[in-house]
């Protein structure tokens, strides 16, 4: 089963010269990079959330498997649906699915089904794939779409990838795809968006989810973002980092209406 880019030529550039020129220029030389358990990253069209994603990639080594956790936006398919075999393609070149630890995943938890239709035409995995691609073909992925759960079940799914990924003798790491406050000035943005993120780097996965539905923050990903912080601590995950913060607004001067960007990388 291919999986056919959805957003090729909206999001990114939609030729593979012109996508590799693009990832390229949100990549940092030179930096350190560490094992990361698990990483939140942002998905916008590359133009306005690139340089946040760019700066987490530069700074962890490729692991393996990356499991890959986002938001629902268009509805489709299963609650919590998991693609379990297949290649996705982009521009650049194709990633194919682990088969061995998405099959341990639904073995492990109650909370994932089986489901591709979910990942047609979502967004928010496939413009991980060219940054990923541009590191490692190698690497292998396991993409999980939540469309609603509850803190609990949350927990039930974040404990299933772990049990799943301490039976697996090779590195992964857990990603979490999400941007921040939606449509908001930029200063209420940033306001709200710290409030998210002083959860994540506190490692307060209850905090976190608590804290965005009672401030009624437009984190479309806190979801996901909740699953990668209860999974990476069970993995031993000790400190998160704040890697940048931005908001659209920084790359079109417009401050009345931004979208918040955040990369967060969690290491042991």
């Amino acid at each position: 089963m291919l999986r056919h880019p959805a957003v090729s030529g909206q999001f990114y550039q939609g030729s593979g010269p012109r996508l590799e020129q693009q990832v390229s220029q949100y990549l940092q030389a030179g930096k350190g990079r560490e094992r990361a358990v698990g990483i939140l990253v942002p998905h916008a069209g590359l133009v306005y959330s690139g340089a946040v994603a760019g700066a987490v990639y530069s700074s962890i080594d490729m692991p393996k498997t990356f499991v890959m956790i986002g938001p629902n936006h268009t509805g489709l398919g299963a609650r919590i649906a998991l693609m379990d075999e297949g290649e996705w393609e982009v521009p650049t070149g194709k990633l194919r699915i682990d088969r061995k630890l998405a099959l341990r995943i639904l073995q492990n938890t109650e909370h994932a089904e089986r489901d591709a239709k979910a990942h047609t035409f979502e967004h928010s995995l496939e413009v991980q794939i060219p940054f990923i691609v541009h590191f490692s073909a190698d690497v292998a992925i396991v993409p999980i779409a939540m469309l609603s759960a509850t803190y609990d079940q949350c927990v039930g799914l974040a404990e299933g990838v772990a049990r799943a990924i301490q039976g697996i003798d090779y590195p992964v790491t857990i990603l979490a795809s999400s941007d921040m406050s939606h449509y908001v000035s930029d200063r209420i943005a940033r306001q709200k968006d710290k409030t998210a993120l002083d959860q994540m780097l506190s490692m307060d996965p209850r905090g976190l989810y608590e804290t965005v539905v009672r401030e009624q923050i437009s984190m479309c990903g806190y979801l996901p973002a909740t699953v990668m912080l209860i999974a990476s601590k069970i993995l031993g995950a000790t400190s998160a980092r704040l890697v940048r913060y931005m908001t659209s607004g920084d790359v079109s001067g417009d401050y009345e209406s931004v979208v918040g960007y955040a990369g967060v990388v969690l290491t042991a």
